[in-house]
């Protein structure tokens, strides 16, 4: 398929999609009829028209005369394609009238219960009534069985008319055709463009010779010269002012800069065709323009749309400023790439010329083959260095994913390009000219497309990245990656059409799609699913609005605490989600009934595979009802002790004094001991333990500890603090500070401060604070000596712990020793 053709082909498909009416009308009436024969006509409504069978029937077996004959040409059986087409949608719509009813009577059957068996009898009021509910049934019925019928009549014939004319393709597409390095082919294109050319002459001296034409001029001479003047400006001109002003907002731009610079970009394109318009408008006003130069001038702005946007394009690739960012290549590859690509621009307005004007001119196969090897040969040679580009200078950056993915692909196509220039030359050099054209054109023409999918990306990326105030790292999210894809999907259709497929391909597949696909007597399709995401989705966001006029506005003004406000803005957002899904689902038409069975059956699986999270799930529930912790408690669970930061449905998540987070189950908090110090108040009890040594005065110490406990500017007076003392330890007589504080959150720093007063007020009463002791006795020392100290010619050697007394020996404590003293210097030992 030639590049020039693909826009407004797609265009075409886009516009035929929009108005064939894929998605069922809904007729309000039918009137009732027995089963249609071929030439019964039913009296079928659908958008207020009758359907006339008799039209079809005329019109089917027309067409499956003209597929068994398979002598039409492929033009007439895309006019019968497009009349079955028509007739297809109005038995789609057909199908689904009277749905309302037929469902009502169905359901007065099944109220009356099954029918009775073989033998078995009902009441006589009963049958009566089934057999004349089952005859308005059958009756209601039958024209749907009949628009059924007639639908996979139309679908059968379209499909077979698809298949006439795709095997049609192939065999052109393989077929040998005139070898163009034969010489008698070279004579035969001779003769052929030489009566071509003196064809044109003839028309061009005949049409100056006309006094008629010579007027126009005359009288349009103004409007020519105006025309020209402008037209060539912009030509020369136009490219020159669109490249100052993208650079010019490059700039000057301090954000944006590279959105708006691609915009004024654009006028690349759109100014020097502007010119190309006046041009040819100016020739067109002398009146001076035969069969053949009107020919070349319709195609003239469509041929300038082709260059000028493949130089645009290969200029935001190739681009010497941040061409990088598009295709990492060296500077000097950039230029040679974008003098490659644009000579592939002209070479495919070329050879679309060529087919043009041998139109016009009837050139034979011979000569079409003869005229179109030398551009083949050619465009073959700038493809394979332009393969060699791609495959050795493209820079892999190891450093960025992403562009080392991309420098993988363009290397992997480059390597298909360097096979098609060769594989190409040679299928035309043996007379198979039709299929290296549709091998090397339609490669081209993905390459371009491939290369605006990358241009248009990195737009969208800078526009998301100047919407968004973000830096260029930032932006790099799943947005941008989810707006890639669906280009690279949006691009599909245009690769479609570039290798082959006609735009009646394109329309039945989206046909196919918009019928959708029928569970049971109900059909779902594509709209109904978008209804569904449209009306959640609204729904969804109402939710939210909610959610945050209640947090921001309504609850902080009431006296319900944070907790409360959270669990009801939660529980809003469960509910609103629900009701939004029942709704989405309703506005659907989705029935959702012939699912029950097959609903319950995955339930009880999801009940045992899932227990664990539906147990969690009920748990956040009884959470945000009961609201035994809240955000912002202190609490203790399973040994971990934290900061409650946030209650979801599933789990909670704790943020322990040590900063770091612990995700909770929420059924630990159910069916677990949880302890909060927080909830309510921050009002807490401290205990400070203290040791002095033995005899120390413990009433003089009890009122110290008291004094210090009360002068705390923490500690409450209601409850009193209190100074116990609980006990003899075994160094020390032990007391305890016992205190309620203000904020318990401060507990660390008040027992520490504390600490700080017993320690300052001890040392000035001098009150020994005592610390483990321990006094070691040995018994039989003598065994550490040598049996026989002379044997070893030295001194009996010394003895180095101090005898002990016998065993069972005891002695009095010293002044010193005490519960806080040491013996003997061996408290570590």
């Amino acid at each position: 398929m030639r590049f020039s053709t693909v826009l407004p082909a797609v265009l075409l498909a886009l516009v035929v999609s929009l108005f064939l009416p894929a998605n069922a009308l809904r007729a309000q009436d039918l009137s009732a009829g027995g089963v249609a024969t071929d030439t019964q006509v039913l009296d079928l409504i659908v958008g207020g028209e009758a359907l006339d069978y008799q039209s079809w029937t005329d019109l089917a077996e027309r067409a499956e005369a003209a597929l068994e004959a398979g002598r039409a040409s492929d033009t007439a059986f895309e006019a019968l394609r497009r009349e079955l087409v028509e007739w297809r949608a109005q038995f789609l719509a057909a199908q689904g009238t009277n749905q309302s009813r037929i469902r009502t009577l169905q359901s007065q059957l099944d109220a009356l219960g099954e029918p009775p068996a073989e033998g078995e009898t009902e009441a006589e009021e009963v049958a009566n009534r089934r057999a004349e509910l089952a005859e308005q049934l059958a009756e209601l019925r039958a024209p749907v069985r009949a628009a059924e019928e007639a639908y996979n009549r139309a679908d059968g014939l379209i499909s077979e008319i698809d298949a006439l004319i795709r095997a049609r393709q192939t065999d052109a597409l393989f077929q040998l055709g005139p070898i163009p390095l034969m010489p008698e082919n070279w004579a035969i294109a001779a003769r052929e463009m030489g009566e071509a050319w003196s064809a044109t002459v003839t028309e061009a001296r005949t049409s100056w010779n006309s006094e008629i034409n010579r007027s126009k001029l005359r009288n349009n001479l103004p409007t020519v010269l105006l025309l020209l003047l402008v037209g060539i400006v912009l030509v020369l001109r136009g490219r020159a002012w669109a490249r100052a002003g993208g650079a010019w907002m490059r700039r000057t731009s301090v954000r944006g800069g590279t959105v708006f610079s691609f915009l004024v970009s654009v006028g690349q394109i759109v100014i020097p065709l502007i010119g190309l318009y006046a041009l040819t408008e100016a020739v067109f006003a002398t009146g001076s323009a035969g069969v053949r130069m009107t020919a070349l001038l319709d195609n003239l702005p469509s041929w300038g749309l082709v260059i000028l946007g493949l130089r645009w394009l290969v200029d935001r690739l190739f681009s010497q400023h941040d061409g990088d960012r598009m295709l990492p290549m060296a500077r000097a590859q950039r230029r040679e790439a974008r003098t490659y690509a644009s000579t592939l621009a002209i070479l495919l307005v070329l050879r679309d010329a060529l087919y043009e004007f041998g139109a016009v001119e009837n050139f034979s196969a011979a000569t079409i083959s003869v005229l179109e090897f030398p551009l083949l040969v050619v465009t073959s040679l700038i493809l394979f260095r332009l393969g060699q580009l791609m495959v050795t200078h493209i820079k892999f950056d190891s450093a960025n994913a992403e562009r080392m993915v991309r420098a993988r692909v363009v290397s992997f196509l480059g390597r298909i390009v360097i096979l098609v220039s060769i594989v190409g030359p040679v299928l035309a050099a043996t007379g198979y000219g039709a299929a290296a054209s549709w091998l090397i054109f339609p490669t081209i023409s993905t390459l371009g497309l491939l290369g605006l999918i990358v241009v248009l990306q990195r737009f969208t990326n800078d526009l998301y990245r100047y919407v968004m105030r973000q830096s260029e790292e930032e932006a790099d999210s799943l947005i941008t990656v989810l707006i890639g894809f669906m280009l690279a999907l949006a691009a599909l259709p245009f690769l479609a059409l570039i290798w082959g497929a006609r735009v009646a391909d394109l329309t039945e597949l989206w046909t196919k799609v918009g019928e959708g696909f029928a569970i049971g007597d109900s059909r779902i399709s594509p709209m109904d699913f978008l209804v569904l995401l449209l009306v959640f989705v609204v729904g969804y966001m109402a939710t939210r609005l909610l959610q945050g006029a209640l947090k921001n506005s309504i609850l902080p003004k009431t006296k319900i605490d944070t907790g409360g406000q959270n669990a009801i803005i939660s529980g809003i957002g469960y509910v609103g989600i629900f009701i939004a899904a029942l709704v989405a689902i309703t506005s659907a038409g989705l029935d959702l009934s012939s699912l029950a069975i097959v609903a319950g059956a995955l339930s009880v699986g999801i009940g045992f595979g899932l227990q664990n999270i539906v147990s969690n799930f009920v748990s956040g529930i009884i959470l945000l009802i009961e609201r035994p912790i809240a955000e912002g408690d202190w609490i203790e669970v399973g040994g971990i002790h934290g900061t409650v930061k946030r209650i979801s449905v599933r789990s909670t998540k704790l943020e322990t004094f040590d900063r770091f987070d612990v995700i909770i189950p929420n059924a630990d908090f159910v069916s677990g001991r949880v302890a909060n110090y927080t909830r309510g108040n921050s009002v807490g009890r401290i205990v400070v333990p203290v040791g002095v040594a033995y005899g120390t005065d413990t009433r003089k110490v009890q009122d110290i500890l008291l004094k210090i406990a009360r002068h705390h500017d923490q500690v409450l007076m209601n409850p009193e603090p209190s100074a116990d003392f609980i006990g003899f330890g075994a160094d020390s007589l032990d007391f305890q500070i016992r205190a309620v504080l203000r904020d318990i959150g401060q507990g660390m720093a008040v027992r520490t401060e504390m600490r700080h007063q017993i320690v300052e007020a001890f040392a000035k009463e001098n009150i020994e604070v005592p610390f483990a002791q321990r006094d070691i006795w040995l018994r039989n020392p003598e065994a550490l000596r040598p049996a026989d100290p002379k044997a070893d010619g030295g001194p009996p050697p010394a003895d180095p712990v101090e005898a002990a007394p016998p065993s069972g020996a005891s002695r009095e404590p010293s002044p010193g020793d005490g519960e806080g003293g040491v013996t003997g210097g061996d408290a570590d030992k």
